[in-house]
């Protein structure tokens, strides 16, 4: 089990200085807006300090609940928009017992090892109105990155894209873009997907 948030809890000022506000992921923030229903209501898992992405949405009208487990994270957060709702919690088997328009997972859904992603395809689905749209950043191929920033390893973690694929059709999510190694995004690989509402998989909540 991987316990990332305690290394973006230790340098959540760092962090907080150095994350780019330039919006490398403008176009697939773009993409996902124009598919929402307006007063559409987003779900951030991982949303660190809420820039830039959060902001993206809150400053367009959206209502955002964000989700992540480092305190001081998510302080910087309710400092810069206190009329969001941000909840400290671990996106590991989260249930919020509501459902949402869209759900993002970028920069966030990677720190996962392979079992954790696995089995967040069943948070997805239960937090997921029908027509859900879902977006995400992974590797481009299976296998384990460790990474080094402020002196420390970071992990990162990656399924092969057909097993994405898999437990994206079984929670009931159609893909819609899958663009591995973006050049224009940072090399992200990224993922947009649709929900239809059809899981196969076991769903919780209301």
């Amino acid at each position: 089990m991987t316990d990332v948030w305690r290394f973006y809890e230790r340098h959540a000022a760092e962090y907080d200085r150095d994350r780019g506000r330039g919006l490398m992921e403008r176009a697939y923030l773009a993409e996902l807006l124009n598919a929402l229903p307006d007063a559409a209501h987003i779900l951030d898992l991982g949303c660190g300090m809420g820039e830039p992405i959060a902001r993206f949405f809150i400053d367009r009208g959206f209502r955002l609940t964000g989700v992540d487990a480092a305190p001081a994270m998510l302080a910087n957060c309710r400092e810069r928009f206190p009329d969001a709702a941000w909840v400290d919690a671990d996106m590991r088997g989260l249930d919020l017992k509501c459902r949402f328009d869209a759900i993002i997972g970028w920069d966030s859904f990677f720190h996962l090892d392979a079992d954790e992603q696995r089995a967040m395809f069943s948070v997805f689905a239960r937090h997921a109105q029908p027509g859900c749209m879902l977006l995400f950043t992974s590797g481009h191929e299976a296998g384990i990155s460790i990474g080094n920033l402020y002196g420390e390893e970071l992990f990162h973690a990656s399924l092969a894209p057909d097993e994405y694929r898999s437990l994206l059709a079984r929670s009931g999510f159609e893909v819609l873009r899958y663009c591995p190694q973006d050049p224009e995004c940072g090399h992200h690989t990224v993922w947009l997907a649709r929900g239809s509402g059809l899981a196969t998989v076991e769903r919780k909540g209301p």
